[in-house]
């Protein structure tokens, strides 16, 4: 899958920094780091770039597209370790070299689709890293569905894996945080149900409320106390009210993902807590569920992370239109949202940037019409796309 160069040059590219672009400057790689950066000419020859940006490849902390391709259809289940295959070279080719893939962890009676498969990719994904199928390196993002009732065995089953960064604390209870419009998620249902009628639904929504007052609270406190003990950072989830907030804070979150409202992602961004939004909201020009727009949130400085969620593409996407948005946010701030500020919230200090001792994670990136074409991926120095 890779390359076994060790010592490259890149010339002749604009290179993305962490707080400034070099406009013509080259990149040296040596043992899978970088080694030296510069301004101008190369001291020696090396890949022409063609003036095409160089980036550092893109760190993605929350997509559940892998889904996507494990049932790719209603009751189809693809084979899972083909499934990630297939899925990792769709994120490398977006220029994704670092991605915590989003599991769901829970079972809802009812449900068809990947609930309680989390074990099943997990596996997956592992079989494929040591048959070195993958191009991106892969962590695993647990996400917790606070009120099910076998959410905390089965994070229990997994919590001891390694490759584990994540741990997000969610509840899509129906009336609250993300779908405090109850019609907003009948209408998310029906297309991820095969069209469930409202009386079947009514059946899922109460079975939901009595979840929640019956599991609730101490499920939350089972998987704070179960993260915190194997030193996982914790995500919160559509935080929407000052209360939302305070037990973020309380549960020492380290990143919030996708709050609802502007007073919810200030209070989260004061406290020091990273506000995720996603890159899809920013392409589009606002969520797709009707809360409130990342470009808002950007323009009062309250974005710290994106994350291409659903479309892999969209994170590359999201970070060159950023400054058309937001004049305030150069290409080098609007980069470190999709690179360096995404691997410090999850502790990889290693990469995200590109600076002398850090992983040779890098992406060549061509502009056609005002259309990012990601033209070659490097991870570790070894080109994989």
């Amino acid at each position: 899958m890779v390359s076994e160069r060790n010592e490259s040059i890149f010339s002749n590219a604009r290179v993305v920094l962490r707080d400034r672009v070099i406009e013509r400057g080259w990149v040296a790689v040596a043992q899978g780091a970088i080694a030296e950066i510069g301004e101008g000419d190369a001291p020696e020859r090396g890949e022409d770039m063609g003036g095409d940006l160089l980036m550092p490849g893109l760190i993605e902390l929350h997509t559940d597209h892998l889904e996507a391709h494990y049932v790719p259809r209603p009751k189809v289940f693809w084979d899972p370790v083909a499934a990630v295959v297939s899925y990792d070279g769709q994120l490398a080719t977006s220029g994704i070299t670092t991605v915590l893939d989003s599991l769901r962890v829970w079972r809802e009676e009812g449900a068809e689709d990947v609930d309680g498969q989390a074990g099943i990719l997990a596996e997956a994904i592992s079989s494929a890293r040591d048959a070195k199928l993958l191009r991106a390196e892969h962590f695993l993002h647990l996400r917790c569905e606070i009120p099910m009732p076998s959410v905390v065995e089965e994070a229990e089953e997994l919590v001891g894996r390694p490759d584990i960064r994540l741990m997000s604390l969610m509840d899509h209870t129906p009336g609250q945080r993300q779908f405090r419009d109850e019609g907003k998620l009948r209408d998310y249902y029906r297309g991820k149900s095969g069209g469930l009628t409202d009386a079947e639904l009514d059946v899922r929504f109460e079975r939901r409320f009595a979840y929640q007052k019956t599991y609730g609270e101490t499920n939350m406190r089972a998987i704070v106390a179960l993260a915190h003990s194997y030193n996982i950072p914790l995500a919160s989830h559509d935080d929407t009210t000052e209360e939302n907030v305070a037990d973020a804070i309380r549960d020492r979150v380290s990143v919030a993902e996708f709050p609802t409202t502007m007073e919810a992602a200030r209070g989260l961004h004061q406290a020091g807590i990273a506000v995720l939004m996603g890159a899809p909201n920013v392409v589009r020009g606002g969520s797709h569920s009707g809360n409130i727009a990342a470009v808002d949130l950007a323009r009062e400085g309250l974005l710290d992370i994106m994350s291409s969620d659903y479309i892999p593409s969209s994170l590359l996407m999201a970070a060159m239109q950023l400054p058309q948005h937001v004049p305030a946010i150069d290409l080098a701030a609007a980069v470190r949202t999709v690179t360096k500020t995404a691997a410090e919230a999850v502790g990889l200090s290693d990469r995200g940037e590109i600076v002398a001792g850090k992983r040779a994670d890098l992406i060549r990136v061509h502009l056609a019409q005002d259309l990012p074409v990601v033209r070659s991926v490097w991870r570790e120095g070894h080109r994989v796309a």
